[in-house]
């Protein structure tokens, strides 16, 4: 009998629980290195996306929309080289824990233990990737793509509203796992790419949210100049950022 190309939903789900019990019993300090692993590839599919949108100053002019679809388009490396080299994304197991929780396969505990590591080895890995692979090599330094940097990182962290910037997580996240719900179905390479690449497409092209594409942005953004804190985004704005919204004459 001939293997389906594709896992129903029920043993899509099974999947997830096992995965869930193998990043459990995974040893920390692996976890915390791949983690590092998946900031680092998914700054790459980051600036991939940054060259594009800050490349292309005359078609945003004339059709910003085809530039989202764009930059859209070519991030979605980033999460088809974590998925295919088993890295740890803190945004996928914020799935995969909880239906592993939901099933009693590992202890509560395990949740925010894992979500802690992770999350901070993806927060150093794209700070890795941004002042070393990008700030202190260059590449950014010529003109349009250091404003660029500067102007996105303001639109992530400074323009937008705190409900919004949540809410925009939200719809990130969904299509985040939608991704990889997929790619855990699908049973061989091509297919599973594919898998990925349209959900990640969508929420790119859609200025959604993703918690570690915003950690190689914003930092990035603030390396090259732009007015936006390290530590957090006050509740009041500054004064540059009070002229840039209701001022900009």
């Amino acid at each position: 009998m001939e293997t389906p190309s594709t896992l129903k939903p029920a043993e899509v789900a099974l999947a997830m629980v096992n995965h869930g019990v193998a990043k459990h019993a995974e040893r920390w300090d692996r976890t915390f290195f791949k983690a590092v692993l998946a900031g680092v590839m998914l700054s790459f599919g980051g600036l991939l996306s940054e060259i594009v949108g800050g490349g292309s100053p005359g078609l945003m002019e004339s059709n910003p929309g085809l530039v989202k679809a764009l930059s859209g388009f070519v991030f979605p490396v980033g999460l088809v080289m974590i998925v295919l080299q088993g890295h740890e994304l803190v945004t996928s197991n914020m799935m995969v824990y909880p239906m592993a929780i939901s099933k009693r396969a590992v202890p509560w505990w395990g949740l925010p233990l894992n979500w802690i590591i992770v999350f901070f080895g993806n927060l150093v890995g794209s700070l890795f990737f941004a002042a070393i692979l990008v700030k202190y090599s260059g590449i950014f330094d010529a003109e349009p793509y250091h404003t660029y940097a500067q102007t996105f990182a303001l639109k992530k962290a400074a323009d937008p509203e705190w409900h919004q910037i949540f809410l925009r997580g939200i719809g990130c996240n969904w299509l985040v796992c939608v991704a990889v719900w997929q790619a855990a179905g699908a049973q061989e390479t091509i297919s599973k790419i594919f898998s990925i690449w349209i959900p990640i497409w969508v929420f790119v092209a859609c200025s959604f949210d993703h918690v570690v594409a915003n950690m190689f942005a914003i930092p990035l953004g603030i390396m090259l100049g732009a007015d936006v804190s390290f530590l957090f985004r006050l509740p009041f704005m500054t004064t540059a950022q009070y002229v840039r919204k209701y001022d900009p004459s």
